[in-house]
């Protein structure tokens, strides 16, 4: 009796670990998470400012810090203000300072790190724009290098930002869902930034929100010399009019987003 009661036990542990095993999927535990930065198409391709610039860039060097992405439940509201709560956090390592206009028009968003991550949907994304250390954009946390061209003026310009935001935003906003790891796979999230907020843009109409925000490009063309403008926010601030300066300031915050998904900034 005893020994048919041990065999009866053997059986039942050997089931109940192969019912383990079967519902972990194998020896999987998780995926890949990666991260990429996008500055879409206005940077890539360029565009038309909503006072009539044709803008191109040739770098926008954006200094990523503490970037990390989450699974939180409920949903993170971005609108609400609040910091970000979740029990799953994965997150990349370091300061990256990436080129959002590297590559041609058709380039593809500029990847910056992967890391382990557990299977789940992680459905909100936070990173600063810090200060670069070193490097192309030493002192700054965003630099902006192109051309702006109208009625045969043109115009070199850039544009240094030393000022540092946080953001801390929900889902991924687009074509597909992002940020969902299944095991063995390899999935992504976005942070990506709308250059369009400073310039406005002439595809857009007039009186859209966007572009009544926007400074446009020509109260940069007035402050130029010689076709030139190479101007910090400190110095932006002394010659741009006070209107044109409140509305960067008012702007530069809104930059990132996730896709068409919005963020909290501070």
């Amino acid at each position: 009796m005893k020994k048919r009661f041990s065999l009866i036990a053997v059986v039942a542990v050997l089931i109940a670990a192969t019912f383990i095993v079967g519902c972990n999927g194998g020896e999987e535990t998780g995926g890949t998470l990666q991260f990429y930065a996008n500055g879409e198409d206005f940077v890539r391709q360029g565009f038309v400012s909503k006072d009539g610039w044709s803008i191109s860039f040739d770098h926008v060097y954006v200094v990523l810090d503490d970037v990390a992405a989450y699974q939180t439940d409920p949903p993170y509201d971005p609108h609400e203000g609040s910091d970000i709560e979740a029990e799953v956090m994965v997150g990349l390592e370091g300061l990256h300072t990436v080129d959002l206009a590297e590559g041609d028009e058709d380039a593809l968003p500029i990847r910056l790190g992967d890391v382990q991550a557990g299977v789940g949907h992680y459905n909100a994304v936070s990173w600063k724009m810090a200060k670069a250390p070193a490097g192309p954009a030493e002192g700054y946390s965003l630099v902006i290098m192109g051309t702006a061209t109208k009625d045969g003026e043109s115009i070199d310009f850039t544009i240094n930002v030393e000022d540092e935001y946080g953001y801390a935003c929900g889902e991924y906003v687009g074509d597909e869902r992002k940020g969902i790891v299944q095991d063995g796979a390899t999935a992504d999230v976005e942070m990506t930034f709308h250059f369009d907020h400073i310039f406005g843009d002439a595809g857009t109409p007039l009186d859209d929100s966007l572009n009544v925000g926007a400074v446009g490009f020509e109260p940069f063309s007035v402050i130029a010399q010689d076709g030139e403008l190479n101007e910090n926010m400190a110095g932006l601030q002394e010659k741009l009019s006070l209107e044109a300066y409140e509305a960067l300031v008012t702007m530069l915050p809104t930059l990132g987003h996730v896709g068409e998904g919005h963020c909290h900034c501070e």
